[in-house]
C-alpha cells in the first residue's frame, strides 16, 4: 500500500497533481494542494499521509515526478521509504 502526503511549505500551486488525480489532491483556499482522505475531506494538518487507492497508483507517482515544487512525497505504507517524489531514491 502506498501513501502520499504534499509539503505544502513548497508548493507552488501549479495544479498538476489535481489534474492527475482530483480524487486525492484538491486545493485549498489558500492556493496550495492538499491530500484528501477517503471522505473526501482535506488534510489540512502538515505532513498528513493518506492510502493512495489502488487505481490512481501510476497517476500519484506521475504527478510526485511531474510535480514542479517537488512537493509531493509517495511512501510505502510498511516502512515509509519514499519512491516518488523528491527524497525518492530512483527518481
Amino acid at each position: 500500500q502506498l501513501q502520499v502526503w504534499v509539503d505544502q511549505d513548497l508548493c507552488t500551486g501549479d495544479g498538476l497533481c489535481v489534474q492527475y488525480a482530483p480524487e486525492v489532491f484538491e486545493f485549498d483556499v489558500d492556493g496550495l494542494a492538499y491530500v484528501k482522505g477517503p471522505d473526501g475531506e482535506l488534510r489540512l494538518t502538515p505532513g498528513t499521509r493518506v492510502d493512495v487507492p489502488e487505481h490512481l497508483r501510476l497517476e500519484v507517482i506521475d504527478s510526485a515526478k511531474e510535480c514542479p515544487g517537488e512537493c509531493i512525497h509517495v511512501v510505502r505504507g510498511s516502512d515509509g521509504v519514499e519512491v516518488a517524489g523528491p527524497d525518492a531514491e530512483d527518481d
